[in-house]
Formats: structure tokens, sequence, C-alpha cells
């Protein structure tokens, strides 16, 4: 069959990749970046971004890149409020992104999504509240941009997930339909971290601002140190 004969939907998959690597997931497969992705190639797919933990500079940029990539694939993408604590919380802190709510943000400090700390999320029962706050809405793929306690909470949750669903089921929280139709959560780690102290990445999202920020001080204090003659 010719690409012309093939399904809309199939040659949108295959622009990307080929069937042997077809993945409920909607990130990008490891070791295939830089390959053309086809518009829509993801549709009725959902994505949620949060920060956790410190503001870094740059999360803004990190979260606008999330949410218009993940329009531009076809997902349905979801900004999450506070951190962890509005993933437990649920309701209007969990909200629908659209292009244009993510204008304006990359020259913003700080993170306009909010970021909190959460003791909910380290008992099982506010990851049971998070995690039913994600079925309820059909979202298994979940970018965590933060620093090592975020992205360390972020593995246990996926590790855990299938215990939670089960949990949820059998307390009539949600239907096994369901379950079944979220059965694996896929989470990518964004490191947004002044300190630059994690493996697996050369440079941490904030740490490039963080070390300006040190020089322009210490030019400061060059200047003043010079202007005022002083010795060291």
């Amino acid at each position: 069959m010719s690409d012309a004969e093939l399904p809309d939907s199939k040659r949108r998959r295959e622009a990307f990749h080929d069937e042997r690597t077809m993945s409920v997931s909607a990130m990008v497969i490891p070791g295939r970046e830089g390959r053309h992705i086809a518009k829509g190639c993801y549709a009725g797919r959902s994505v949620a971004v949060f920060t956790s933990g410190g503001d870094a500079q740059g999360m803004n940029a990190a979260v606008r890149a999330v949410v218009r990539m993940g329009i531009y694939v076809g997902c349905r993408v979801y900004c999450i409020r506070e951190g962890y604590q509005g993933m437990v919380d649920g309701g209007d802190n969990i909200v629908e992104a659209s292009w244009a709510s993510v204008s304006g943000i990359l020259q913003q400090g700080g993170t306009t999504i909010g970021s909190a700390r959460c003791k909910d999320f380290r008992e099982k029962e506010g990851r049971l509240k998070a995690a039913f706050n994600l079925i309820q809405r059909e979202i298994t793929n979940i970018v965590c941009i933060g620093g090592d306690g975020s992205l360390t909470g972020a593995n246990c949750f996926r590790n855990e997930w299938p215990e939670l669903l089960q949990d949820l089921v059998s307390q009539g929280k949600i239907t096994k339909q369901q379950a079944d139709k979220c059965q694996h959560l896929h989470i990518v780690g964004m490191v947004g971290s002044i300190d630059n102290d994690f493996c697996g990445t050369d440079m941490t999202i904030g740490t490039d601002s963080a070390l300006h920020r040190i020089i322009e001080a210490v030019d400061a204090i060059t200047t003043t140190a010079q202007s005022m003659r002083l010795k060291d």
C-alpha cells in the first residue's frame, strides 16, 4: 500500500515512528529525538505539566514548551497549579491549557502556575486523591519540572500507580474500565534547580541565570572596590 493510500491517522503515526515502537505514551521516544513529529499524531491523549519545589528561572519557558508542543501533537494539555498540592486537591487546580494561556510568560521569573510543598502527597491517602483526580481527566502522561525531591516523588508515584488503581477500584471510586484505560502512567522529569547537581543533564533549568546573577554581583563589587581604591 502506498503512502497516499494509508489512512490519515496511520500516516501521521508513521511520520514519527514505525509500528514496532508504537506506545500509548504521548512522550517522545528516547533515541529518536530530532525526528520530525507530525502535527496531531497523538490526538486524543492527555498530558499534564506542573512545577514543584523551589522555583528556578526558566520554568515558565519549560511550561510554555510543554503546553505548545502538546497542543501541536494533538494532546489535551493540563496545567496543575501549586505542584503536588494542586494534584491532590484537584478541582480548579487542574486546568486545561490553551496556546494563548502561556503567552507572555517567557520573561517572567518564578513559575506562573505556582509551586508548593505538599505533606499530603507523602502519604498514600494523598497519592490516592492525586491518582483519582488524574484518572477523572484521563491524564496518564505527566511532565514534572522540579528538583531531586520532586522527581523522586514522581518516580514513587509511577511505581505505585498499579496499586493505587487497584485501591480506587476496590473503593468504588473508579470503574474497572477506567483502570484498564489508565493502567500506565508515563512521567518525564525536567530538572528545575539552580544547583546544577542532578545527574543525567549538563545544565539544569535555572543554572544559567543563577550564574549570571553571581557574575553580575561580583562585577558590581569589583567596580566599587576599584572606585574606593581598596586593596586585597
